[in-house]
């Protein structure tokens, strides 16, 4: 049985019966990356579906991930704003092993986690989850990854971010609005586009959000 904190104990008593539900199944960011590592040594992947190409970007994000999880830089501004924010929040982060966007964007929310004890980051799988997922639709669809900013002593749904930074779901509507539907070769721009932006977008995006909740904290 997984060990629900105190933190989630809490707000499994006053939120919707569906999120408290993905809560108690939720897993740490370092369970999830360990996850990550043993599927893509035994090839498999997260999901229902456990085909050769799901299994292949399983691998692939199990790179990305080690080497964000290195190389990932956050400005002394974006510190400062992170360590002044006191209200306690619980992101609850919906994903799965193969999505390469996620691969991006969640060792960078974990990065902001980490750099503020009042922030308490949690992860769960999104076809083990398909009531959570639903309640967070992306334009009608099940887009990944969807992080649920929570507020932990109210349990209050305080906001929602993803499946992407804000610049990369301006240039993924763009393509779509001109093609009609994303190529494989725009995939491709979008993965040069993340590691050229080195999680930056993702990082102003959150901040931007969390003086939202907390103004005084970014004058």
């Amino acid at each position: 049985m997984i060990k629900v904190d105190q933190h989630v104990n809490k707000l499994i008593k006053m939120i919707h019966p569906t999120i408290a539900a993905s809560l108690e199944k939720a897993i740490s960011y370092d369970a999830y990356r360990d996850l990550m590592n043993t599927l893509a040594e035994n090839d498999g992947t997260t999901g229902e579906q456990q085909t050769e190409d799901l299994v292949n970007y399983t691998k692939l994000n199990a790179r990305r991930m080690k080497r964000w999880d290195k190389t990932l830089k956050v400005s002394e501004e974006a510190k400062q704003l992170l360590a002044s924010f006191t209200r306690k929040t619980t992101w609850l982060v919906i994903t799965e092993s193969w999505c390469g966007d996620a691969a991006h964007v969640i060792p960078v929310l974990n990065k902001l986690a980490e750099l503020n004890a009042n922030v308490d980051l949690k992860l769960v799988m999104r076809d083990e989850n398909i009531e959570l997922i639903d309640m967070f639709l992306t334009n009608g669809g099940r887009a990944i990854a969807k992080l649920i900013m929570l507020d932990t002593d109210t349990g209050e749904v305080l906001n929602t971010f993803g499946p992407r930074p804000s610049e990369a779901t301006a240039l993924v509507n763009a393509y779509k609005a001109e093609h009609g539907k994303l190529t494989p070769e725009f995939k491709e721009d979008l993965q040069v586009w993340y590691n050229k932006n080195k999680g930056q977008n993702i990082i102003n995006d959150i901040t931007k959000m969390l003086c939202e909740f907390q103004p005084q904290a970014c004058v």
